[in-house]
């Protein structure tokens, strides 16, 4: 399955709310591009949402598949392990990356019981992400490889034009004492023979790491 994220960019937000017992449960689900920005929606839910007594979050940062994927969790006073955890297993059960869902709690004066509590901050993320689904406020999010290639300035202007030609992704060039080529791809193989062919076998690729396009699903 792809990685998700919400459409729209970063501070893209969908809220819902769900009943249990006369406890209710507000969640906003907000795209966000770091830790640091996380935990600013996590304090705007605490000053919007004063009244609540808890204000338990998740998030997810970067693809699935990166070894540096940032995964946080919070009870905010809960019993431990009875919102946080099930929140954030809501989010990467469902793909999503890039997110943040906080819950605010405004207690009914019922008990739920820790098994209660899990299913209830659970159900409370995943009314979110059904209702992103439902508005198709959801996209994909593909990872492409970056690579630079230099050049030398008199033969720049020719290949990078042949390389647009054959559909290499340009994401501009930098000159100094050569012409470097910033390119983006999806399958290496194909991108390294293309410049092999475009530059005479003179052209060599080099990995600059990765970037997150959106993409329809």
């Amino acid at each position: 399955m792809p990685d998700l994220t919400l459409r729209g960019g970063v501070g893209a937000r969908i809220d819902t709310e769900i009943e249990i017992k006369r406890s209710r449960f507000l969640c906003r689900l907000v795209r966000v591009e770091d830790e640091a920005a996380a935990r600013a929606e996590i304090d705007a839910a605490r000053r919007e949402e004063w009244n609540a007594r808890h204000h338990c979050s998740a998030f997810v940062l970067g693809p699935a598949s990166a070894p540096d994927q940032v995964r946080r969790s919070n009870d905010d006073g809960e019993p431990s392990g009875t919102a946080g955890r099930p929140m954030l297993e809501a989010l990467s059960g469902r793909e999503f990356i890039d997110t943040v869902a906080v819950v605010s709690r405004y207690f009914g004066g019922v008990l739920l019981g820790a098994g209660g509590l899990v299913r209830a901050y659970s159900d409370a993320v995943l009314s979110a992400v059904d209702a992103a689904h439902a508005q198709d406020a959801v996209v994909a999010r593909e990872r492409r490889e970056l690579y630079t290639l230099a050049l030398a300035h008199a033969d720049a202007g020719r290949i990078e034009a042949e390389l647009r030609q054959r559909g290499v992704n340009i994401l501009g060039t930098e000159y100094g004492s050569r012409a470097v080529v910033r390119l983006s791809g999806p399958d290496e193989a194909a991108l390294r023979a293309i410049v092999a062919g475009v530059t005479a076998g003179g052209g060599v690729l080099e990995s600059a790491g990765y970037e997150l396009i959106d993409v329809e699903l």
